[in-house]
């Protein structure tokens, strides 16, 4: 199983939202993946609520079976239509993948 972890601070204010509306809205964009991207065997975000000077904002895991559905997963044209949401909303952006 392919593990694939990605967290994210956002800027305040973006693209005329909120950084929690921006959150709100690439988590909701992205869970509308699940049903289209066959690969995405399994799906959690979570919002931070420590809110140290380490915290990221947002955090996205993901299951795939193996790194070629990874791989299908990150060139998708939905999953791209939501990298540019995150693209203009965010500061900084670490990814962790594994198999496990």
């Amino acid at each position: 199983m392919i593990k694939h972890i990605v967290m994210w601070k956002f800027k305040e204010e973006a693209e005329g939202r909120t950084k929690l509306q921006n959150m709100e809205l690439v988590r909701d964009r992205l869970y509308a993946l699940v049903p289209i991207v066959p690969q995405i065997k399994k799906m959690e975000i979570g919002f931070d609520f420590g809110k140290t000077p380490m915290s990221y904002d947002m955090m996205l895991y993901t299951e795939f079976e193996t790194k070629e559905d990874l791989n299908i997963y990150a060139v998708d044209s939905e999953h791209a239509k939501v990298k540019k949401i995150v693209a203009a909303t965010t500061e900084a952006r670490v990814v962790l993948d594994y198999e496990a």
